[in-house]
């Protein structure tokens, strides 16, 4: 049996035992140990075999992934100055480390000496994707350049991982250091209690008299959505879409440098742009495939966003508008939707209390998946607003630690999402079990309310349990193809998917109780909740694309004609633009999805995902939402797969067939 990385309760992370200050010499010293295992691998004398090469690969380098892992998981969810600073030194020493290994020759050799007998080796599915995998990952980080190309291509990679930093940093600063600071009760007009509350807690919290709103996304989207005041709504907005483009956290020629760096990496590696470097590890294959698919769905978005952007100018034409903009879009659709479904958001609020709806999650994995889940205390967090609990199956076997983190705090990045603090993996009879995370950004809770969602919160809570599920069901041999390690065009389907049970009657019942009065959700807005879940879905779907658009051309164009990325923006998103464009704001320089996460020439996945997920549900909804049979078929054939086969040999095996965009367009436009 493996030893323990850490010796604390199910080996977690031992928090307090590293000050910000420990985590550099201890990644180093990790560092130092794992590439003695990756030598002694390189060096073996014996000939090269999968499990002597390939799969001691694939399990070196334990306490650096963890160790990694727990200080980046920080420095976006507990971040401060000085460990921004310590991530400028780590991020490249990592990216080093990367390249000492994909760039070593004797370790390669192995490789491909492996790989080249593949077809002699009776491998197991999982371990032919892990050969294949292993032997790509060389080949597409350079393994066979000359030296002098791979001394090149170091410099770029550290290059490029210290801009991404850097930009991240820009948008989390220009966020925290912005504030709209409202002192006449006049200039809240329209704004719910809750809403005033919040904000007025936040002025009290920072010393101020009045009301605060931020750039915090439960504070920005209620303000946008719910002020009256047009031109308080427009200067909330442009401050939002023109983070990163002002003078002083401006993130433009970051923009410019990485796209630059990127497309020069893929054209040394012989790829003609890097959205081909890509994509050709992604389902869609292709930059015109993407190409393709966007503007199918955009052909199918057009007519139906136009005659939606009809509705909203006329709405807005009765209170004296003429000139529709875009910070008009979310507050007159959100006086249509009153109109047209009789839903009131804040009313809707109270029956979505934060614990309940987290609660009603947990029921929902259980019915479909067996999982039970036990709130601990004897596992340590990073902030005391943390959570964590013990996840079970149905016999009662430990299957992953899932932590929960939900509200905005100074140091933490703006958005949600999911991540690991330790993989699944099975070795040496060991079966591993996975550390997940899932980190929000939700309204919170005030002096006389609990935390109470919106009914987007709750989608995004149920988006981002589905990653979670992902990996906490993860059951694969090696860690580099466990849970969430597949294609990117993939790991949204168990989110998206998730996401459909939020608007499920069924489901509902399980959570969607009013707080004070225990009362539940009245079901004829259940009904209405999933037809408005679609409302305006023509314009929120050019949206989407237009980001996708916008992705694949700063990873297709050639960056040396690029001088101005408002410009270049401008150019590539007006195919899905139906408002005015507006001189102020720019917001590649705030993508951080494309400029710091992972999605670089991958936005599409997003609508990619949504044809998986309306396809899968459909056979949830015609076999029954919480059908066993159905339910582990997903989870065996899917969830605990990972990476271990193609995604689409996966889905195939679970649908019984590819998918198509049928059910999505009948699902959002109603053909």
């Amino acid at each position: 049996m493996s030893k323990p990385i850490f010796n604390t309760p199910y080996q977690a992370a031992p928090f307090s035992e590293y000050k910000t200050e420990d985590y550099r010499p201890a990644i180093a010293e990790a560092i130092t140990e794992s590439l003695a295992e990756v030598d002694a691998i390189a060096h073996n004398t014996a000939p090269a075999t999968f499990e002597n090469t390939i799969a001691a690969l694939a399990y070196s380098g334990e306490k650096l992934d963890r160790l990694s892992s727990m200080f980046f998981n920080l420095n976006s969810a507990e971040t401060n100055e000085i460990m921004q600073q310590e991530a400028q030194h780590i991020s490249p020493m990592l990216t080093q480390y990367s390249n000492d290994i994909l760039l070593n020759a004797a370790l390669f050799e192995r490789v491909r000496a492996v790989y080249e007998q593949r077809e002699c080796l009776q491998l197991s599915p999982e371990e032919d994707t892990l050969l294949t995998k292993t032997y790509k990952n060389f080949v597409r980080n350079g393994a066979l350049l000359s030296e002098e190309k791979k001394s090149e291509l170091r410099a770029i990679d550290k290059e490029l991982s210290l801009l991404q930093l850097r930009f991240g940093e820009n948008v989390l600063a220009e966020n925290n250091a912005y504030e709209l600071h409202l002192t006449e009760e006049a200039q809240l007009a329209g704004l719910p209690e809750a809403v005033r509350e919040v904000a007025a807690a936040l002025a009290r919290e920072r010393g101020k008299e009045g009301w605060l709103l931020t750039l915090d996304f439960p504070s920005y989207s209620a303000f946008i959505k719910y002020a009256d005041l047009r031109d308080l709504r427009k200067q909330l907005f442009i401050a939002y879409h023109s983070r990163g483009f002002h003078k002083e956290y401006n993130n433009e020629e970051n923009v410019k440098q990485i796209v630059a760096l990127r497309h020069q990496r893929a054209q040394l590696l012989g790829y003609a742009t890097y959205a081909d470097f890509v994509l050709e590890e992604r389902m869609a294959q292709s930059p015109a495939k993407v190409t393709n698919f966007l503007s199918e769905l955009l052909a199918a978005a057009l007519p139906v966003a136009q005659r939606e952007l009809e509705a909203l100018a006329a709405a807005a034409k009765a209170d004296g508008i003429t000139d529709l903009q875009k910070w008009d879009f979310p507050y007159y659709t959100e006086k249509l939707r009153q109109q047209r479904f009789n839903i009131d958001e804040q009313a809707l609020k109270p029956y979505f209390a934060l614990d309940k709806v987290l609660a009603g999650v947990f029921a929902i994995a259980g019915r479909l998946y067996g999982l039970q889940f036990e709130r601990i205390t004897d596992v340590e967090v990073y902030h005391q607003e943390v959570a964590t609990y013990k996840v079970t199956d149905a016999q009662g076997a430990y299957v992953a630690l899932l932590y929960t983190d939900f509200f905005p705090r100074a140091g933490k990045r703006g958005g949600a999402w999911m991540t690991s603090f330790k993989n699944q993996h099975k070795r040496d009879g060991e079966n591993a079990r996975p550390h997940i995370s899932i980190v929000c950004n939700f309204t919170r809770p005030t002096v006389t309310e609990p935390s109470l969602l919106t009914m987007n919160e709750v989608r995004t809570l149920f988006h981002e349990f589905g990653h979670a599920l992902h990996g906490m069901l993860a059951d694969t041999s090696y860690p580099t193809l466990s849970g969430t390690s597949v294609l990117w065009d993939f790991v949204e389907l168990p989110s998206q998917l998730m996401e459909n049970w939020a608007y499920e009657e069924d489901a509902l019942q399980l959570f969607a109780y009013h707080y004070k009065t225990g009362e539940p959700l009245p079901m004829d807005y259940v009904r209405k909740l999933k037809e408005a879940a679609v409302f305006m879905e023509g314009l929120q779907t050019l949206r989407q694309l237009s980001f996708g658009f916008l992705d694949m051309a700063w990873h297709t164009a050639d960056p040396a004609a690029i001088s101005s990325v408002q410009a270049f923006e401008r150019t590539a998103t007006e195919k899905a633009e139906l408002f005015p464009p507006i001189d102020a704001l720019c917001i590649s320089t705030a993508f951080s999805h494309i400029f710091q996460g992972g999605y670089a020439a991958g936005y599409y996945s997003y609508k990619w995902a949504e044809v998986l997920d309306a396809d899968a549900f459909a056979h949830f909804t015609a076999t029954g939402i919480f059908n066993k049979e159905t339910a582990n078929s997903f989870k065996h054939n899917v969830l605990s797969r990972g990476g271990s086969e193609p995604p689409m040999v996966l889905y195939k095996r679970f649908r019984g067939q590819e998918p198509s965009t049928a059910a999505l367009l009948k699902r959002a436009f109603g053909v």
